[in-house]
């Protein structure tokens, strides 16, 4: 009988399955993000989540147990120095699970496991969502403003095509073939 034997195995021995996790996690700090599959994902967020909630407490005691899980003296300097301070005001929910679909090779539901706090293209988009808080109703000061878009956009475009002139290239004067003639004199 399983009573209570609720975690992932992996298919691994005990050793193994830690040595893996320690080494995911480690990657994970280093990196803000990883690819793998997705149970291995799902093993690694109840690992990672109670490391970076002790990092918060910046002490000797913290780092000793911290690193008896990690065994990455790198992983851990960059846990305390760039991943804790971000997290410092967030109550858990440290990271985020993004399926990917099936690996060509054998059809493993791939995910990609990230640091929420560490995205950049979701935190902007999410900046840029919180400016945009008011609601009209009509058609013509939106439509104003979306001719004032493309009205915009060629100058734009006029301005990243103006470094590139021809008058700012420069041509050498001598060419190869030149040079060859003036050896053979």
């Amino acid at each position: 009988m399983r009573h209570n034997k609720k975690f992932n195995h992996l298919g691994r021995t005990s050793a193994h399955r830690k040595a893996m996790l320690s080494n995911m996690a480690a990657s994970l700090i280093l990196h803000k993000r990883i690819t793998t599959t997705v149970a291995k994902a799902k093993a690694l967020r109840p690992y990672i989540e109670p490391i970076i909630t002790r990092s918060k407490d910046d002490t000797t005691h913290s780092r000793r147990m911290v690193f008896s899980l990690l065994q990455n003296k790198y992983a851990l300097t960059e846990l305390y120095r760039d991943v804790a301070p971000k997290v410092a005001d967030r109550p858990g929910g440290y990271t985020r699970i993004i399926k990917l679909g099936n690996r060509l090779g054998d059809s493993a539901e791939m995910a990609m496991i990230e640091l929420v706090d560490f995205n950049e293209n979701l935190l902007g988009e999410k900046a840029s969502k919180k400016a945009k808080t008011t609601r009209r109703r009509g058609g013509a000061k939106k439509s104003a403003t979306a001719t004032e878009v493309v009205a915009e956009k060629p100058a734009k475009v006029a301005e990243v095509v103006e470094p590139i002139a021809a008058e700012d290239v420069e041509v050498p004067e001598e060419t190869s073939s030149e040079s060859d003639e003036n050896t053979k004199e």
